[in-house]
């Protein structure tokens, strides 16, 4: 294992836990944090070894597959009430940071993965796409649509200029990580091409 970046990673973590508790904006920085950002730092740290979920379960974490479980952990803790919920339970909280988490660990792990990286160029710029459609719509809603969390906004931010915060956050850093990675993917495979 490669120890900088499971220690940035974990640094990173501990970053979005602080965040967490602002409101929105800072909720949902947390949420990029872990599963956009600390989680190829913690796959990359894991590649190639026994830990690596890509290499103990090739069949099952393919980078579509991947794709669609962080898809559904995503939009699902994105749910009014899921996220409700989770406002109101430091266990749930820490539920939902660690699913984002392995679902961003699963994800990086399989588009990682030697074998697969011409689907995995696909699967990121697919999840760059569903995160920054999840950040428009919490970002352009005309109304707050987690109540349960605007006696939390930050920095004298009305509710619903929060949320609008969080949604930028969100479609900034969600989707321009993944597009970033399908970027550094598919200019690692024309290097190879290039090779033979």
């Amino acid at each position: 294992m490669r120890a900088a970046p499971l220690a940035l990673g974990a640094a990173l973590l501990a970053l979005g836990w602080r965040l967490a508790g602002q409101g929105m904006t800072g909720h949902m920085a947390a949420h990029m944090l872990a599963t956009a950002v600390a989680a190829p730092c913690v796959a990359l740290g894991i590649a190639g070894t026994r830990m690596d979920p890509a290499r103990r379960l090739p069949r099952i974490v393919t980078p579509l597959a991947m794709s669609m479980v962080e898809l559904g952990v995503v939009w699902s803790w994105h749910l009014p009430a899921l996220r409700a919920a989770a406002a109101h339970s430091s266990i749930l909280l820490a539920l939902e940071q660690a699913s984002f988490l392995a679902a961003g660990v699963l994800l990086w792990s399989a588009v990682l993965a030697p074998g697969a990286r011409a689907m995995g160029v696909g699967a990121l710029l697919l999840t760059s796409m569903h995160m920054t459609l999840l950040g428009a719509l919490i970002g352009l809603a005309p109304r707050p649509l987690y109540p349960a969390m605007a006696h939390a906004a930050p920095w004298g931010l009305a509710p619903l200029a929060d949320q609008q915060l969080a949604g930028v956050v969100m479609l900034l850093v969600g989707g321009a990580a993944y597009f970033v990675g399908g970027l550094g993917l598919l200019a690692t495979l024309l290097r190879l091409e290039a090779r033979v």
